[in-house]
């Protein structure tokens, strides 16, 4: 055993990932699948939405020029010529004696310019008499209003919403190019470990990396080869070497063994099928981390403690996964500005990830809850979020005014009472 001679710093490490890492190649997906994906060019409309000109009422089709007049005293009366529904228009042409009973959705009738509400109409014996004078176009919604034909509804590298997904649906795309995404393998190292729902030894603990590190993944848009939890592999240097070795995904998370132990033969396996990069990182936690690559396969060393293991996918390989599948390089996490209640020392030179809670309506006020502890899970569940000390400081003092990334997407905290 020996320890690190020397420490990457974390910007040169995150210069190194942003310059290996690119758009992956696209791939065409059917629309239900496009929630989520990211457009790899910019989707442009091939028809009008709608495609002719619709009613944006029930009531009855017109022409403006014949309701000049109508009034609650001077009722007008007009012939019903027939009806126009959604998907089954009138066949004829509306004149000045006559009208069309029309439904919301409805294409407009040749000759009519205008729909009268129904509240402002009686039927009787086939005909219709109006009260209100209608101008032209009213409640009359026109061809290509929403989308025209040529036009750029969606620019590429849009993370696509249900909403954008429903209006190509409405351009009637059965598909769509996206950037294709990560295909990510998932391995966890260690005798210690054992799967959740398997017996263990009185020496063993149950294995949670890989279900903190798939449900990472699928928030940044990575498609994992496999479904968490994993079964551990053991720390055997050929055993992590065929899994390490076995082609088809583009990026690879290891959590364990990525240390300088007598039993961490992952950096030394990364070595020798292809180049390990960094080992070492000027980060607390994580300093363990490795960085490398096996051909193409980009291969992240994380520590197995667990709030390492999160620290060293946020710093590194989370960014490395959303810029694979095009998404923005920034960290999904909301980000605040609230007052530090209790000094956070650092060293120069070195990162550090801090665990905070978050409290205060008014003045939001900010408390370290571990400056250690790399093992605690527990403490990243109590937590609001983190705070990061940047290489140059030597921490911030009490009173200082600082940024704070939370973990929730909402503003909403996570320890509520259900009703």
């Amino acid at each position: 055993m020996k320890g690190f001679a020397q420490r990457a710093l974390v910007a040169d490490v995150l210069d190194w990932v942003r310059d290996v890492t690119g758009c992956l190649a696209p791939e065409r997906v059917p629309i239900h699948e496009l929630p989520g994906r990211v457009l790899s060019e910019a989707a442009i409309a091939p028809i009008d939405v709608p495609s002719f000109d619709r009613s944006a009422m029930d009531g009855y089709a017109l022409i403006a020029s014949a309701t000049e007049g109508a009034s609650l005293y001077n009722p007008l009366s007009f012939a019903i010529a027939g009806q126009a529904l959604p998907g089954s228009g009138f066949p004829g042409t509306v004149t000045g004696q006559t009208a069309v009973r029309i439904m919301t959705g409805a294409p407009v009738p040749a000759g009519a310019d205008c729909v009268l509400p129904a509240e402002h109409a009686t039927e009787n014996d086939g005909r219709v008499e109006i009260t209100l004078a209608i101008p032209p176009g009213k409640h009359v919604g026109r061809a290509a209003e929403d989308v025209g034909c040529g036009q750029q509804v969606l620019p590429k590298g849009r993370l696509l919403r249900p909403q954008d997904v429903g209006l190509l649906a409405s351009l009637g795309l059965p598909e769509f190019p996206v950037i294709r995404r990560p295909r990510v393998r998932l391995v966890v190292t260690g005798n210690e470990l054992v799967a959740p729902g398997h017996e263990r030894d009185a020496d063993q603990i149950f294995e949670s990396n890989s279900l903190m590190l798939a449900a990472l993944v699928s928030r940044d848009g990575g498609l994992l080869e496999a479904r968490a939890p994993v079964p551990p592999v053991r720390d055997d240097e050929d055993a992590i070497r065929e899994v390490l070795a076995r082609p088809g995904c583009d990026l690879i998370l290891v959590s364990g063994g990525s240390s300088v132990g007598s039993e961490d033969y992952a950096p030394t396996v990364v070595a020798e099928l292809g180049e390990l990069l960094f080992h070492g990182v000027a980060i607390r936690p994580s300093s363990p981390t490795g960085i490398g690559l096996i051909g193409d396969t980009l291969v992240f060393l994380l520590p197995g403690n667990p709030v390492s293991c999160l620290c060293a996918y946020d710093m590194f390989a989370g960014e490395a996964i959303r810029r694979l599948g095009g998404r923005p390089s920034a960290w999904p996490y909301r980000e605040t500005r609230g007052v530090l209640e209790e000094r956070i020392t650092s060293a120069i030179g070195r990162v550090d990830y801090c665990r905070v809670a978050v409290c205060g309506e008014t003045q939001t006020r900010i408390s370290p809850l571990a400056l250690s502890g790399a093992s605690i899970l527990s403490s990243t569940t109590r937590a609001d979020g983190f705070v990061l000390v940047p290489a140059e400081l030597e921490g911030h003092a009490a009173g200082t005014e600082i940024t704070v990334w939370l973990y929730d997407a909402s503003a909403a905290s996570s320890n509520f009472e259900a009703p």
